[in-house]
């Protein structure tokens, strides 16, 4: 699975964020941020089959959502270069920032790093010229106080997306099905009552003639 989600804060202030995904990212993101200290850190918080993997610089955190078979070392290859590029472009300004003054700028540069560091190639070559992987063994997975989400759980919309996809193909299936049931029922019936008819004349006009044989003159 690719990266869902990516944002940049300070403190509980969002600077800027980007989503691949529909979900509640908004409703969870205040309960995640409120575990993570002021210090210098590098952490992965997991809570419900997701990880919430976080670089805290200078205040300033630098976060993205995965699924728990997403690679770590994958996770914090991007944190790093958006971080170094979120540097790079603000510089101290972050400090003072008001709510989401960097959306439109930086939000499209979370959505394109996304794409990037979701393909498996992309990482490979990256991971073969810094041969950082060995900072992971410094950085801890613990899990999320629940009491701090109060009891909320991540959900993509994406699949329930899906879900009513399937439910919504199954249901045009059946009614394909049902149509045609309901078709050849009816010529069915539709046989049956000119065989009925036939018959009726049939004997009928035997009746009246005197002969099964419809001699009649």
């Amino acid at each position: 699975m690719p990266l869902f989600y990516s944002v940049v804060a300070r403190g509980m202030v969002v600077l800027a964020k980007h989503a691949n995904y529909q979900g509640n990212f908004g409703e969870i993101l205040e309960g995640v941020l409120i575990q993570i200290g002021p210090e210098n850190k590098k952490q992965s918080l997991l809570h419900d089959r997701y990880l919430y993997h976080y670089i805290c610089e200078d205040q300033i955190v630098y976060m993205c959502i995965t699924d728990d078979e997403f690679q770590r070392s994958k996770a914090f290859f991007f944190l790093n270069e958006i971080k170094r590029r979120f540097q790079a472009t603000y510089g101290h300004r972050a400090s003072n920032a008001i709510a989401y003054s960097m959306n439109s700028e930086f939000a499209p540069i979370l959505a394109s790093e996304m794409k990037r560091f979701s393909s498996v190639n992309e990482f490979d070559t990256l991971s073969k010229v810094h041969g950082e992987l060995d900072e992971l063994k410094d950085i801890m997975v613990r899990n999320i106080d629940s009491v701090a989400l109060r009891g909320e759980k991540l959900e993509l919309l994406v699949n329930k997306t899906e879900n009513l996809c399937s439910q919504s193909m199954n249901f045009r299936v059946q009614s394909r099905t049902l149509q045609r049931s309901l078709f050849w029922k009816n010529v069915k019936i539709y046989v049956l009552f000119i065989a009925i008819g036939l018959a009726i004349i049939y004997f009928m006009t035997a009746f009246f003639c005197g002969s099964l044989a419809l001699n009649c003159s």
